[in-house]
């Protein structure tokens, strides 16, 4: 990749009004490249050619679809190893998770590729007779992505995958923290047989650029990942132009540690949700709620679990966590320890910034217990390599707690019996639950989203997906 990395407008790399320099923060002096920024009036190009490209690509033929889908993901999976490493390098996760997101990321294109021959519509009778109804899917038309710096590829893809798939064109904001992995995935996208204006990459500050985007009256719909408070201005913002809004926000999960669970199996499925990838991540258990019968011993498992782990540079060998995103993120997580301290929480292991050989944003893994659910770092959304045990009388008060939240995105339990998994299963307030498994991790094909706080509009992922990037038409015909 050159040193300077361009827009990509209606089918043109095209020069922005800046540019912005971006660090890895496993070493502030590794510096990835110089992204350029977009201006408001490249916002409106976007837009037009957008509508331009997304009438052609709408009369597409399937199979020229699924060519193109296709093809991006096989080159995503083929280079795996070089963009999982550009990623790694430029949001923090160790190398293993990066290559496994862009190997991910193409499982979304070749997933979506097959969604775009299974499009059946329709066909009923109709309640009169003589007269037939089909209904049949449509493109929405214009859509505007803006994804998050914690999955810089698969939450980008999860979105931008069905939008093409379904006959969309796509304008893709990235998180202004990583735009390498933007930049490198709209590389391959833009070699495509794509009408010029189905895909645009708009880099640039959410303040400008992003609020241009979800202001504007002329696209069709929007997808948007992020934080609550940004969550709700897109949605105020989309609804002022009845443009269809898709949201993903916080969250507070949690996992339960019942009496009968397999600690071993507690402590692997609770150090995978809360502390992979930095703690940076949506479906977190930052909540751990465990019954009395088994807290001791958990907490004794979990903190000896967390006294091998290696923080460090995500591209060394044998690295656990990685660096946090940037010094604002770290600096937010050292001030939860502290106030989680000065509320009474106990601080039971790490809690402090660690030196290494390169000058980055390293966190020791932290666990706190002696925590209650009314503590602010048990109601606010971290997104850190913090975890806090909450101590419960059984599993009662522990469902209690876990649905005590503003948030409802993903909930776990770790428990051997049948009888309370299925209670589980009915009983939490979320949107994804997992029984014996880390909160963490979902698959491709199946819905994905939250209740309460954390979500809003349709479900992404799977088949759910064409109710957000598709509109229904009914159509009546007599013979």
């Amino acid at each position: 990749m050159s040193a300077k990395h361009s827009l990509y407008i209606a089918g043109q790399w095209v020069e922005g009004e800046s540019t912005v320099a971006n660090h890895s923060p496993s070493d502030r002096q590794d510096l990835i490249g110089h992204y350029a920024q977009a201006s408001i009036a490249q916002v409106g190009k976007a837009i037009v050619a957008a509508r331009q490209g997304q009438r052609e690509w709408a009369k597409s033929g399937l199979e020229q679809r699924y060519g193109v889908l296709m093809a991006i993901g096989d080159e995503l999976a083929t280079r795996k190893d070089e963009l999982g490493e550009l990623l790694a390098r430029e949001e923090g996760k160790t190398r293993a998770e990066g290559v496994g997101e862009v190997y991910r990321s193409a499982q979304f294109f070749h997933y979506y590729a097959a969604e775009v021959l299974r499009q059946i519509d329709e066909r009923v009778d109709s309640v009169r007779p003589g007269i037939e109804v089909d209904t049949r899917r449509e493109p929405v038309g214009v859509v505007g992505i803006i994804s998050p710096w914690n999955f810089p590829m698969a939450t980008a893809v999860w979105k931008i995958a069905p939008a093409l798939a379904f006959g969309n064109a796509v304008i893709f904001k990235p998180a202004n923290l990583v735009p390498a992995s933007a930049w490198a995935l709209t590389e391959i996208i833009s070699r495509q047989a794509l009408p010029a204006g189905t895909f645009n990459l708009l880099m640039g500050p959410g303040s400008s650029v992003g609020d241009a985007l979800i202001s504007s009256p002329e696209i069709d719909a929007l997808s948007f990942t992020g934080s609550l408070d940004v969550g709700r201005r897109v949605a105020a913002a989309t609804a002022a132009n009845l443009v269809k809004c898709q949201l993903e926000m916080g969250s507070k999960n949690a996992l339960i540690v019942a009496d009968d669970a397999d600690l071993d199996l507690a402590v692997e499925a609770a150090f995978a949700g809360a502390y992979s990838g930095t703690g940076q991540k949506c479906t977190a258990s930052s909540r751990l709620i465990v019954t009395a019968a088994v807290h001791d011993a958990f907490v004794e498992k979990l903190v000896g679990k967390l006294e091998t782990v290696r923080v460090g540079h995500a591209l060394e060998e044998g690295v656990h966590i990685g660096p946090a995103v940037d010094a604002r993120q770290l600096e937010s997580n050292l001030a939860w320890v502290e106030r989680a301290k000065a509320d009474g929480a106990t601080l039971a292991f790490g809690g402090e910034r660690l030196t290494r050989d390169t000058d980055g944003f390293f966190m020791a893994p932290t666990l706190f217990i002696d925590t209650t659910n009314d503590m602010a770092i048990n109601r606010e959304e971290v997104f850190g390599p913090i975890a806090c045990v909450i101590k419960v009388r059984d599993y009662e008060e522990a469902i209690a707690t876990l649905n005590d939240t503003n948030f409802g995105l993903t909930a776990g339990i770790i428990t051997d019996s049948l009888a309370l998994a299925n209670d589980f299963k009915a009983r939490a307030e979320t949107g994804c639950v997992m029984v014996n498994l880390a909160t963490a991790g979902t698959d491709y094909h199946v819905p994905f989203g939250g209740r309460k706080d954390s979500s809003f509009g349709p479900r992404e992922q799977g088949r759910y997906a064409r109710e957000f990037y598709t509109v229904v038409k009914t159509c009546y015909v007599k013979a």
